[in-house]
């Protein structure tokens, strides 16, 4: 029996990889299998699909959803970029900075990479070509800063691991603080020593230009700019870490603050709330439909005995913790190029959460380490998300081959970071 849960996974996973629609895969193989192997299936899966449902903290998914795709809509991203840009102006390389602190704000207030990447791509890529910075320079800082959204919060990406590694969604929270600002700084040091050594590739902004900027209403700008988006951040996770609201509660006080946000710009619409609408209707289906196939599969992997395998495999096999691992973090970094996050949320992270709790590992300092390899596997060419997501908004003239060699260092200083907070778990519990 326990082969045969092997085996399915294994087939899914390569389904998966070959195109198949993940949440049918899933529940559709699932179903077979459990139909045939395992007593009182049928029984025992709406009990399963009432507990999902019944789970409040996944609430917060079309909330949180819903928050990102209206501030897409506010224009609150393009204010934000001119006023950035204006601050770091005289510095070589300034643009690029304020991209870099424009996509952090950004995902703490959205945490939705593909919104992130778009709004960062449409906006902030022709001007950093007209102004002469490279194709590469500037591809990969958009590319690498809309993956914040991965790990700053709040994160979609850290809600749906909470509910799945079974901690709280607020100590992942809290826990992805410190990582995400430390990786916004790695990202600053390296557009400033990249701009010392190649000035001409990123270079800083006229005086004249900075001058005529800051002449007319600067510090009503400056304010304006700023405010709003850290009054939305502030409201979302000091409701959280204070102990005020619960995420799903802060979440919904995140989607009403961005509802307004977006009425105060005079950007709000029936139709910006029709498109809003469908958008997080049918993201939220989507993540859904796929954690029902994941509930369904890993109620026959474990009626299989498939999880029990895993965890005396292990055991005997004599393998420590970090090496386990190790080898976790490997398969979820490949699995990234070919798969989304949630797909790697439902079917890989059920499996091996249990081997990580028999073995003693802290399972929110997990869930920090799979945000920051999902991150840099969104990132990776050549099979990035990310990278799919700004190609198809870059501007004639900017080739794969420019995102590419952009990326490279980034994937690398996230590589350096994911083993730094490897090898220094208490990293996540500073703040």
């Amino acid at each position: 029996m326990e082969s045969v849960a092997i085996i399915l996974f294994i087939l899914i996973f390569l389904l998966i990889l070959f195109g198949f629609p993940v949440a049918y895969t899933l529940a559709g193989l699932s179903v077979l299998v459990g139909i045939i192997f395992v007593p009182d299936f049928f029984d025992l899966l709406p009990l399963r699909f009432m507990g999902t449902i019944q789970n409040v903290v996944l609430l917060a998914v079309p909330l949180f959803i819903f928050m990102g795709l209206m501030l897409e809509k506010s224009g609150l991203a393009e204010n934000l970029l001119d006023t950035m840009a204006i601050l770091f102006g005289k510095v070589k390389g300034g643009l690029a900075i304020s991209v870099v602190v424009v996509g952090a704000l950004l995902a703490a207030s959205t945490g939705i990479v593909g919104a992130t990447v778009i709004t960062m791509g449409l906006i902030s890529l022709p001007t950093m070509l007209k102004r002469n910075y490279s194709p590469e320079l500037a591809t990969g800082t958009i590319a690498s800063s809309g993956t914040l959204g991965q790990i700053i919060p709040p994160s979609v990406v850290l809600v749906l691991l909470g509910s799945v590694l079974q901690v709280s969604v607020g100590d992942l929270f809290k826990a992805a603080i410190l990582p995400g600002v430390m990786l916004v700084v790695c990202y600053i040091l390296y557009i400033l020593i990249y701009a010392a050594r190649n000035p001409d590739k990123a270079p800083a902004i006229p005086p004249a230009e900075i001058a005529a900027f800051k002449k007319d209403n600067y510090v009503k700008k400056l304010i304006s700019a700023f405010f709003f988006p850290m009054l939305l951040i502030v409201a979302v996770l000091g409701a959280i870490f204070t102990g005020i609201a619960s995420p799903t509660e802060a979440a919904a006080v995140g989607a009403l603050g961005a509802t307004l946000l977006t009425l105060m710009q005079k950007k709000f619409s029936l139709t910006v709330l029709k498109e809003v609408m469908r958008g997080t209707t049918h993201l939220t289906c989507m993540v859904f439909l796929i954690l029902f196939g994941a509930t369904t599969f890993a109620l026959v992997f474990k009626g299989l005995g498939g999880d029990a395998f895993l965890v005396d495999a292990i055991a005997s096999s004599n393998l420590s913790p970090m090496v386990f691992l190790a080898i976790v973090m490997v398969v979820v970094f490949i699995a990234g190029f070919f798969i989304d996050f949630i797909e790697i949320i439902f079917i890989i992270v059920p499996v091996v959460a249990p081997i990580f709790s028999s073995l003693g590992i802290d399972l929110v300092w997990i869930g920090i380490l799979l945000a920051l390899n999902l991150q840099t596997s969104f990132l990776s060419p050549p099979f990035g998300f990310s990278l799919f997501y700004l190609k198809g908004v870059a501007p004639e003239g900017v080739t794969t081959e420019h995102i590419y060699k952009g990326v490279i260092p980034f994937v690398l200083i996230q590589l350096v970071f994911l083993i730094l907070v490897l090898v220094f778990p208490k990293i996540i519990y500073l703040i």
